[in-house]
């Protein structure tokens, strides 16, 4: 997985559900057999209640296993996928991000919140960035993401701003937005409290995550008549299909949209 440039998260979370497929049957994963596993995803979802997300992830573990590492054949048919239930994503409005951002005092969580959100960030994304990865001339953010693949997103004159003077004070070293110990990057967690306190304090009943300036940053984009293809780029998706999410969750004004049969002479 290390040479297939899996993340570090993605192969700890792999290693961990080939651990509970072992427990389960209390044999080595290299002598599982395909009806095992069946039995396992079973008792998966009908005891533990576990999500269609766990389900694929074991799959995905298994087949790693028995394909690239046992050099066995692997049939998609022998184990089905279950479809994930489609949730839209919680989206806040340009309004509520702003009375987020301006009630956060402390100006190293202000500016990692702008950043995020002005750039289209994951929590994981921000936290490694590095200072040299603003490139303020060109108005853009290099992100590492997933697959260890980098992007070029967007720089606003804003967060620019904003950055500017958060350097003069805290003169950041390695990573741009470090922790308590310097040189070392600030954590998830740290950025995930400061968001809910920022929500609270700004009153926001929805129920978000740091993500949620994610999708408001795509979301916002495509309402601003913005390309799907191009949101898709900043974002970082692999697939356009990922990013058409957001086409369900934009607002729009019927009044200002022209039916097709306007244009037609009858």
């Amino acid at each position: 997985m290390q040479s297939r440039n899996y993340s570090p998260r993605s192969i700890d979370t792999y290693v961990h559900l080939l651990g509970d497929l072992e427990k389960y049957h209390n044999i080595s994963v290299d002598e599982i057999s395909i009806d095992q596993v069946k039995d396992f995803l079973q008792y998966s979802i009908a005891e533990k209640e576990f999500s269609a997300s766990y389900v694929n992830q074991v799959i995905s573990a298994v087949k790693i296993v028995q394909k690239d590492i046992l050099g066995k054949e692997w049939d998609p048919i022998k184990i089905k996928r279950p479809r994930r239930p489609k949730k839209l994503p919680v989206v806040l409005s340009k309004e509520e991000v702003k009375s987020m951002i301006e009630i956060t005092r402390n100006l190293k969580h202000r500016a990692i919140l702008a950043v995020i959100y002005s750039a289209g960030l994951r929590i994981s994304e921000v936290t490694f960035l590095h200072p040299s990865d603003i490139d303020s001339d060109r108005k853009q953010i290099r992100v590492l993401g997933k697959g260890n693949k980098y992007r070029y997103t967007l720089l606003s004159e804003n967060t620019l701003t904003m950055l500017r003077i958060y350097w003069r004070a805290y003169k950041p070293e390695r990573y741009l937005f470090e922790g308590q110990k310097q040189g070392q990057p600030i954590s998830k967690e740290t950025i995930q409290s400061v968001f809910r306190h920022s929500c609270k304090k700004a009153g926001i009943k929805k129920q978000a995550t740091v993500h949620s300036l994610r999708h408001s940053f795509a979301t916002h984009l495509l309402e601003n008549g913005i390309n799907l293809k191009i949101i898709q780029s900043l974002l970082g998706h692999s697939s356009l299909r990922t990013t058409s999410i957001y086409l369900h969750v934009t607002r729009f004004d019927p009044a200002s949209i022209k039916s097709p049969f306007d244009e037609i002479a009858c």
